[in-house]
C-alpha cells in the first residue's frame, strides 16, 4: 500500500517558476492536515525542455506524469513555440490526451470583500470536455484537425463523439450531485451545428435520465454568455464542449473578479492534473509580481481529488480570507503583496501563526 502522494511538478514558462515555488511552499505548509506524506518530483517542460532536449515535453516527462498520483503543470507559452515538427508541442494538450484527462473542471465564484463585475454574487462550475471539439492538436489520431488545401483556404474539423460527450456529462451530473442547487445546464449551438452539437445534446440528455434528482436545462452558447453577465447566480453546473467551455470559463472567472482566481483541474478516470486557468505572463516573469492564487486553488482541487478534503478545504478557506482585504492580495487585485509575500503570509496562516 502506497503511504504517500507522489506529485509530479512540471515547471513551464514565464511566471511558472515563481508559481511552482509558491505551490511547493504551500504544500509543505498543509502537511499537518494531510493523511499521507507528499513526495514531489520536479521536471521541466516548455522552452527549457526545448533547449535541452529538442522538444517542449519529453517522453520521460510524460512517463513520470503517468506514474504519479497527481500532476501540477505550470503555465506554458505554447503560442510562442515553434512548429510541432521543430519540437513545439503543447505540454498541456499532450498530457490531456496522453492521460485521457477528459474533464476540465473550472469553478468560478465571487469572494467576500473582493469586487466582482456582476450585480449578484455567484458560485458556479463549468465542466468543459477536454479531448476533442475544434482543438486541432487533439482531435485526430494522426495529423491535425486544421489544414489548408490552398494558400487562400483554411479548414478546421470539429470532432464530437458520443463517448466523450457521455463522459463529460456524467462528470457534470456527479459534480452537481455534490452541490446545493443540484442543477446542470448543457450549453450548445445545436441550432447551427445540428449534427455535432446535436450528438452532444443527445448524449447529455441520455445521461440526465440517470440523475432524476438533478434539474436539467439547455441553453444556446450566445444566450449563456449573456446570462453569465446578467444573472450568473441562475447557473450551478454548466456542461459544454471544449471551445465553448474554454471561452465561458474565462468569462466567468473574470466576472468573479479576475482570471487570476480561476482554479482548474484536468481529470480523467485514473489521473488528475492541476493547472492555472491563465497563461505564462512572460512580461512580468522574474519580477515577483505574479498572482499564485489560480494555481494554488488548482492544487487545492487536486488534493481534494486525492481524498485530502481537510487540507484542501483549509487551503481554500485561508485563500478566501486573505482575498477579503487589499492587505491580503497581490497587486493585480489592487493589493499590496508580491507573489512571495502572499505565499509567506498564506503559509503563516496555514501554520496558525
Amino acid at each position: 500500500m502506497v503511504d504517500k502522494h507522489r506529485i509530479c511538478c512540471l515547471d513551464g514558462d514565464g511566471i511558472s517558476t515563481e508559481l511552482m515555488t509558491s505551490c511547493v511552499a504551500v504544500i509543505d505548509a498543509i502537511a499537518p492536515y494531510l493523511t499521507k506524506a507528499v513526495e514531489l518530483s520536479h521536471h521541466q517542460v516548455g522552452f527549457a525542455s526545448l533547449n535541452a532536449h529538442g522538444t517542449t515535453i519529453t517522453e520521460q516527462v510524460i512517463s513520470a506524469a503517468s506514474e504519479s498520483d497527481g500532476i501540477i503543470l505550470g503555465p506554458v507559452s505554447h503560442a510562442d513555440y515553434p512548429d510541432v515538427e521543430a519540437g513545439g508541442l503543447n505540454p498541456s494538450g499532450v498530457l490531456r490526451t496522453s492521460l485521457s484527462l477528459f474533464a476540465n473542471i473550472r469553478p468560478a465564484r465571487c469572494y467576500s470583500g473582493l469586487p466582482h463585475y456582476t450585480q449578484s454574487a455567484f458560485d458556479i462550475v463549468i465542466m468543459r470536455e477536454n479531448l476533442e471539439g475544434f482543438y486541432a492538436d487533439r482531435n485526430m489520431v494522426a495529423g491535425t484537425g486544421e489544414f489548408m488545401p490552398t494558400d487562400d483556404v483554411a479548414l478546421a474539423v470539429r470532432k464530437i463523439t458520443r463517448t466523450a460527450s457521455r463522459d463529460i456529462a456524467r462528470a457534470a451530473f456527479e459534480q452537481a450531485h455534490k452541490r446545493r442547487q443540484k442543477k446542470v445546464t448543457a450549453v450548445h449551438k445545436a441550432n447551427v451545428m445540428r449534427l455535432s452539437d446535436g450528438l452532444f445534446l443527445d448524449a447529455v440528455r441520455e445521461v440526465s435520465t440517470e440523475y432524476p434528482e438533478i434539474e436539467y436545462t439547455e441553453m444556446l452558447v450566445d444566450a449563456a454568455a449573456a446570462m453569465l453577465v446578467r444573472a450568473p447566480q441562475d447557473f450551478d453546473v454548466i456542461v459544454t464542449t471544449n471551445m465553448f467551455g474554454d471561452i465561458l470559463s474565462d468569462l466567468a472567472s473574470e466576472l468573479a473578479g479576475s482570471l487570476g482566481l480561476g482554479g482548474s483541474l484536468n481529470k480523467g478516470k485514473t489521473a488528475a492534473m492541476a493547472q492555472a486557468q491563465h497563461g505564462s505572463a512572460p512580461d512580468i516573469a522574474g519580477r515577483d509580481l505574479a498572482n499564485p492564487v489560480s494555481l494554488l486553488l488548482s492544487v487545492a482541487m487536486l488534493f481534494d481529488d486525492l481524498g485530502e478534503t481537510e487540507a484542501s478545504g483549509r487551503l481554500e478557506i485561508e485563500i478566501s480570507d486573505m482575498l477579503a482585504t487589499p492587505s491580503g492580495r497581490t497587486a493585480d487585485l489592487d493589493g499590496i503583496l508580491s507573489c512571495s509575500a502572499f505565499t509567506e503570509k498564506l503559509c503563516e496562516r496555514l501554520a496558525g501563526r
